[in-house]
């Protein structure tokens, strides 16, 4: 399986064996194409981990210093970063919880979180259950950062907050958006500037598809930020959770604050898992990475043949692809409040009922969804061919 190809090694049948919630939070007719879980089986180096743990009952609790080592050494080869060590670093359980416990030492209640929107809801949800206030600052049509919309919002946040903090998605989800050198530079300067301390989300990192992911922390400015990474989404693990929050150089008042906290840390299935795909898992990321690359322009194909009027800028990285709908003028259910990201709502509850086919509905991923849906195209090309020409024979009957 070592040569194989991660994205055309599963069949239809085999993928609905799995208990995930991707394939069964719909019924069995149903395409998949929502949640951000890949259709391809683990990693031969993973798998032998797991395997030779079980085997010994090795799932006594984990020592993180491993899970370090490995992210450390990962970071330092494909970044050429070097700004994983103990000093500055904390395993926690998922991203998201490294996100809120920064959030939580960052901030006070009530104080601002500012995000880019259309942007992963859960940023809405774990600022806002916080007693946070969310800002938005929309992306560009282009699907980059808008800098006037940015400093707009941080002048906001500064003024009506004590300790504000912005929140990064980088890559960005769900436009796929990989955020260049010069882009970061320039977010470091005006959080500086009205004083905001910035979160970076950087699980999608490793799935960069064209260009050079730069970590946040590896740039001038960054010594007061945070970033939170993890390997799960690269390596399709988010049922063995692991992630780690890093600090920059000035930033041990986030270490210390969290050392003080009860922040739930990695299980030991999560450590060595991870710590497996970090060490022994770059030919197999390669080769997925030129999979992704694929299907994102069998995608392309796909959506000028049978959705011609949808609209898609195809980002440089993740496996996520944010289509604006709104000129097939679909008949659907008015879309749902946010937080919905399953496709109960707009262009995807048309989709999910006429093509069965399920996608994120788009109102969930705040100002700017409305209209829109994000696809999933790390499957097999039969199973993406086949979803988009159910959705096409969808549009089509309509008339």
């Amino acid at each position: 399986m070592s040569n194989a190809r991660p994205l055309s090694s599963l069949t239809l049948s085999e993928l609905r064996q799995r208990t995930s919630e991707k394939w069964r939070h719909y019924p069995s007719d149903v395409v998949p194409l929502w949640v951000a879980e890949m259709d391809v089986p683990l990693a031969e180096p993973i798998q032998r981990a797991l395997h030779d743990a079980i085997a010994i009952g090795d799932l006594g609790y984990p020592m993180d210093d491993a899970y370090l080592v490995a992210f450390a050494a990962f970071a330092a080869r494909r970044w050429n970063w070097d700004g994983i060590d103990s000093a500055h670093s904390i395993p926690v359980a998922n991203v998201m919880t490294g996100v809120a416990a920064a959030i939580a030492v960052l901030t006070d209640p009530g104080d601002t979180v500012v995000v880019n929107c259309p942007v992963y809801p859960p940023f809405y949800s774990y600022s806002e259950r916080s007693g946070r206030v969310v800002s938005e600052a929309p992306l560009g049509a282009d699907g980059r950062l808008d800098f006037e919309e940015l400093e707009a919002a941080f002048e906001r946040a500064r003024a009506k907050s004590v300790r504000p903090a912005y929140l990064l998605c980088n890559p960005h989800n769900p436009t796929g958006t990989l955020h260049r050198t010069d882009e970061l530079t320039r977010v470091l300067e005006l959080a500086d500037r009205y004083g905001l301390r910035v979160i970076s989300d950087e699980i999608h990192a490793p799935l960069v598809l064209r260009g050079d992911f730069t970590p946040l922390l590896r740039l001038a400015g960054a010594e007061r930020a945070v970033a939170v990474l993890s390997a799960s989404k690269a390596f399709n693990l988010a049922g063995a959770p692991a992630a780690v929050l890093v600090a920059g150089r000035n930033g041990a008042d986030v270490i210390q604050a969290l050392g003080q906290r009860v922040v739930p840390g990695p299980s030991q299935l999560g450590v060595i898992a991870q710590s497996a795909a970090l060490t022994d898992g770059d030919d197999w990321l390669d080769i997925l990475l030129e999979d992704l690359c694929a299907r994102q322009e069998l995608l392309i194909h796909l959506l000028a043949e049978q959705l011609p009027d949808a609209r898609y800028l195809p980002g440089d990285a993740t496996y996520l692809a944010w289509l604006d709908l709104r000129s097939l003028n679909l008949e659907s259910p008015v879309d749902s409040p946010r937080g919905d990201m399953a496709g109960e709502s707009g262009p995807a509850a048309y989709f999910l009922e006429h093509a069965r086919v399920a996608l994120s509905g788009g109102a969930a991923f705040g100002s700017g969804g409305v209209g829109h849906a994000r696809l999933n195209f790390a499957t097999t090309e039969s199973i993406l061919r086949g979803a988009l020409e159910q959705m096409g024979r969808a549009v089509g009957n309509r008339h």
